[in-house]
């Protein structure tokens, strides 16, 4: 159990190493708490010692450890409320009515991406647990239309194709076969059908046909393959920790790559709020991820936070309780 007087210094020692990456000295503490740096060089000593506080070669100054970062999380930490100018920024995208809830999530993601610097990601309901209700296709222009697919849970996908030398009339009776042979089908499975059952009969009429196989294909794919959306992968790399050397950026990004590593994520069931720090995730024992489920209808997820163990917990915490709230309305 800490005293009042440790509880502050190591809040203090956290948030400054957070805002700063250097080493905390005494003197900067005791500028703030009424102590003499000798009681305060005595008083981080004994944090280094309970293992929540760690001391660098290169410098007399200490930095939290993991369990110092657990500690200030569970004890310390004091969520702050969003600003008006972040709030605003998500704002604009709940309240655009002509999304759908994926792409409210993914944009509000992107935008928290670029506020914090940091990576952010969901992961949808899996495709399998969707089945295709219907395809719509709404021309653009004479070569660009938008292909629009709805499943059985209301789940509703906007994708942009271009086709050259394929008719409206082609077009239409694709769509028309697709409705009529395929409906029903999980969406993860609407690929192989459209190879097996689509293709043979529109290659008697298309003449164009394999273009137009292909666009549809590569439409359904890209719809499976969204299971996990990464934004802002490269912020991690704008980050000390992870910039020092050619290795290092490799591995971040390799592991920000890696959809089928990320999808660990989502390996719990609580619906709360989460933080795991460092070893505590299966990601990266550098980095933290703090992440939480949505459910709005049938449509469920995981929406996380990935940055280094070094981050605005106080923030993120806040930011991922305020689109929860917004997504779940």
């Amino acid at each position: 159990m800490l005293t009042e007087r440790q509880n502050t210094i190591l809040k203090l020692i956290v948030e400054k190493y957070i805002k700063d990456p250097v080493p905390v000295g005494s003197k900067h503490i005791s500028k703030i708490v009424k102590c003499s740096s000798a009681t305060i060089r005595n008083e981080m000593g004994v944090l280094e010692d309970m293992g929540l506080l760690e001391k660098t070669h290169t410098s007399s100054g200490r930095i939290p450890s993991e369990a110092g970062y657990r500690y200030y999380v569970d004890n310390l930490m004091e969520l702050k409320k969003m600003n008006a100018e972040d709030m605003l920024k998500l704002q604009i995208v709940f309240k655009n009515q002509q999304l759908a809830l994926s792409d409210v999530i993914t944009k509000s993601l992107q935008v928290i991406s670029d506020m914090t610097n940091y990576t952010t990601v969901v992961l949808g309901s899996t495709s399998h647990e969707n089945l295709l209700k219907q395809i719509e296709v709404v021309p653009i222009d004479d070569v660009s239309m938008i292909v629009i697919i709805v499943t059985d849970k209301g789940h509703v996908e906007h994708k942009n194709i271009n086709l050259k030398d394929v008719s409206l009339d082609e077009i239409k009776k694709t769509v028309g076969l697709i409705n009529n042979l395929i409906s029903g089908t999980p969406i993860d499975e609407v690929s192989k059908k459209l190879e097996f059952e689509i293709k043979p009969i529109i290659g008697k009429y298309v003449k164009q046909h394999e273009q137009l196989y292909n666009a549809f294909y590569h439409v359904f794919t890209d719809f499976t393959n969204q299971e996990v959306n990464v934004m802002g992968r490269s912020k991690m790399l704008e980050q000390p920790e992870f910039s020092t050397n050619i290795e290092t950026i490799k591995n971040v990004f390799n592991k920000l790559e890696d959809k089928e590593l990320l999808k660990n994520i989502e390996e719990d069931d609580e619906n709360n709020i989460k933080v795991y720090i460092g070893n505590e995730n299966n990601i990266d024992s550098d980095m933290t991820i703090i992440k939480t489920k949505f459910k709005k209808g049938k449509e469920e997820g995981t929406i996380a936070i990935i940055g280094p163990k070094r981050m605005e917990y106080d923030r993120v915490v806040g930011m991922l309780e305020y689109m929860k709230e917004n997504i779940e309305r």
